[in-house]
């Protein structure tokens, strides 16, 4: 079985909320979705789990940050092309969503943008040329973007 991830998000209103992630592509399982969460599957192994303050609550004492106000994390995605990258972000913006709160990044072989969802929590989507991809570490140091 190939590992997954459980990202897990808490969530003002929980209905808003499932209706921007099916918007940007994700499908809700009903499985593991009831009236305090909602599991959105964006592949066999990505799925957010959105919460409700009181359920999430229930697995930390932590405070809940202010994600419109705070960044504890940013999440990203990939797409197929940049035309995908561009609907996703339409589309999460059409949702009540807030398109490009962080400058787009176009390097030409790699191009990204991000969405925030309701909540404020940001969502980088983003494409890489698969050619660039196969050339190795010589396309990223060409253009800055070599780890350092």
């Amino acid at each position: 079985m190939p590992k997954m991830i459980f990202v897990n998000l808490p969530v003002t209103d929980l209905a808003r909320s499932t209706a921007f992630y099916e918007a940007i592509g994700a499908t809700r399982n009903p499985m593991f979705s009831d009236e305090t969460a909602a599991c959105m599957v964006f592949s066999d192994t990505i799925h957010a789990m959105l919460l409700t303050h009181d359920k999430w609550r229930t697995f930390t004492d932590r405070t809940i940050p202010d994600a419109q106000a705070s960044a504890q994390v940013l999440l990203c995605l990939s797409e197929d092309s940049r035309a995908g990258v561009d609907r996703v972000i339409d589309a999460g913006a059409a949702a009540e969503g807030r398109g490009d709160p962080n400058p787009r990044q176009d390097y030409g072989f790699m191009y990204g943008r991000s969405v925030a969802d309701p909540d404020g929590h940001i969502w980088e989507v983003m494409w890489m040329d698969p050619a660039a991809v196969a050339q190795g570490p010589e396309a990223f140091a060409a253009n800055d973007l070599a780890p350092a």
